[in-house]
Formats: structure tokens, sequence, C-alpha cells
């Protein structure tokens, strides 16, 4: 993975929780990876689902989740949607830098006791964390956030490009 760092000081929105800090930004080698798995799982604990059928829904709660993103570059800046169902806007967390972003989520279980015996139980609760490298570096300080039915949108605008400049030697 690649490391990056951000050399501005750390912007911080209340609310949307949008931050400034050092993160690992996904290559397209790890994004070919994460594709991968989702077709054809390969974790540590998939030999034992052969030889024990509710192996499965052991092994759920340790099984990764991450949202699906869709990154999208326009004229002006990038469009990050990401679908997070089950999550409320106060359990998600995103830190970006001018060239990535990522997205921390949790879903909450609720305290209610359920009467009854559990047949199956497949709607999960934990946390999960996704980091995608922007195509272009933006300007963090003027990003927008925005969640409706389950999906996360942000706007972040381009940064304006470095122009060259010629020196004359004296």
């Amino acid at each position: 993975m690649n490391e990056v760092t951000t050399k501005k000081p750390a912007a911080s929105e209340k609310g949307g929780k949008l931050q400034q800090q050092r993160v690992r930004a996904m290559s397209p080698f790890d994004e070919m990876d994460r594709l991968f798995e989702d077709f054809f799982p390969r974790g540590w604990m998939q030999p034992l689902r052969h030889e024990w059928p509710a192996w499965a829904e052991v092994a759920a709660p340790f099984a990764g989740r991450s949202p699906k993103v869709d990154v999208v570059e326009r004229d002006d800046s990038v469009v990050v949607r990401a679908e997070l169902p089950g999550v409320n806007k106060d359990d998600m967390d995103i830190s970006l830098t001018e060239d990535s972003v990522t997205i921390n989520a949790t879903t909450r279980q609720e305290s209610e006791k359920e009467e009854g015996d559990y047949h199956r139980r497949e709607i999960s609760q934990g946390s999960f964390s996704r980091t995608v490298a922007l195509p272009a570096a933006v300007q963090s300080e003027e990003a927008k956030a925005s969640f409706k039915d389950g999906v996360l949108e942000l706007i972040l605008p381009k940064a304006a490009p470095a122009k060259r400049h010629t020196i004359k030697v004296e």
C-alpha cells in the first residue's frame, strides 16, 4: 500500500467529522485484490466452511466489510459515492487528504432483547473502513458531504494545478 501524508494542518468540520490525517491509500493492486476477494473469498477461515457448514455464521463477525465506492472525476471536482447501508450519519468518520479519502463507519446493534431463538442471523453489526486514492489533488478544506438513503456523497473541489514559471538568470 502507498502511504500518503498531508503537508497542511489538520482541518475539521463537526457533524461530518471531516479531517486531514496520515492515511494509506489503495493502490490499483489493492483494488484488484478486493475485487478478486469479492468473487472468490479466500480468507483464513474459509477452509473450515466445507468441514463445518455452520462455520460461515461463526466467522461472519471476522469477515472484513468494505463499502462499495464510485469515484468520478469531473472538470472541477472529484465525486466519491459510497454505499453505507444501516449506518447513521453520526456513526461515520471521513478523513481526507489532497489525494485520498478514508471512510470509517459503524453499524450499531439495538439494545432490545429479542424474544425467541434465532434460526438465522445475517444482519451484521460492527465497523468497517475504506481508503481510496483520488485521481486528482483536491482542496480538502472545501469538501462537502451529504448522506441520503444509505449513500454517502462527497464533492471534492480540485486543487489548482501547479503552474510552471520561467526564471531569468542574471
